[in-house]
């Protein structure tokens, strides 16, 4: 049996200037969900073949796929949606009335899931600007909630483990929570890393399995 070829697939950051720091919107993942099921995860998914004609009529050109994948899982998964004027509470007809820039969805990181994971992604994560008064509306599906938190807060429960990240996630949070504003998180940029026997020892089985109970 050959190695599965990894899908090709979009997250998206979004971060504010919070009471306390920078903020992030996250999400909880069902917990009938296939893939990491209750995890605390970014808002993204696989592109779908809709997303090369999103693409075309957002950004001029089908090549856009990964961002267009990237403003539809937001407003699937969150109910927001990034337009030229900024990211609001909204549907695809916002989205379409006044399509988002390339340049608000800024690339910080590329992710290619090793050839021994069960579910692979190609993952591109965008960062993008939101405003403080922006609240998110979980779809109750996909989605069981969506919130906005400091980095270095869920990195501690994660370590506490009140709440699962799965390895990349994690290792992106640990970034994140580096940053000092969101000038700083549009401006980073985070080296894909996989895991050692090390990392995982000292690790919450979860954070690379996500059949751990």
């Amino acid at each position: 049996m050959g190695v599965e070829e990894p899908r090709v697939a979009a997250t998206v950051i979004a971060a504010r200037e919070g009471a306390m720091g920078v903020e992030v919107l996250v999400l909880e993942r069902s917990p009938t969900s296939r893939f990491l099921p209750g995890y605390v995860v970014f808002p993204g998914g696989a592109v779908d073949p809709e997303d090369h004609e999103h693409a075309r009529r957002w950004f001029g050109t089908a090549e856009e796929a990964p961002r267009a994948c990237a403003v539809r899982e937001l407003l699937e998964e969150a109910g927001l949606a990034l337009t030229a004027g900024g990211l609001l509470a909204g549907g695809l007809e916002s989205v379409d009335a006044e399509p988002p820039r390339v340049e608000q969805l800024r690339q910080i990181s590329h992710w290619v899931a090793p050839e021994d994971v069960p579910v692979r992604f190609d993952a591109r994560f965008f960062a993008l600007e939101a405003p403080e008064d922006v609240e998110p509306r979980p779809d109750g599906g996909e989605t069981a909630r969506a919130w906005w938190s400091s980095p270095a807060v869920l990195m501690e429960e994660w370590a506490a483990q009140r709440c699962r990240l799965y390895w990349p996630t994690m290792k992106i949070m640990e970034a994140l929570a580096r940053c000092v504003s969101v000038d700083g998180v549009l401006a980073t940029r985070i080296q894909q890393e996989e895991p050692v026997e090390e990392d995982e020892e000292r690790m919450p089985r979860s954070t690379f399995y996500q059949d751990d109970e």
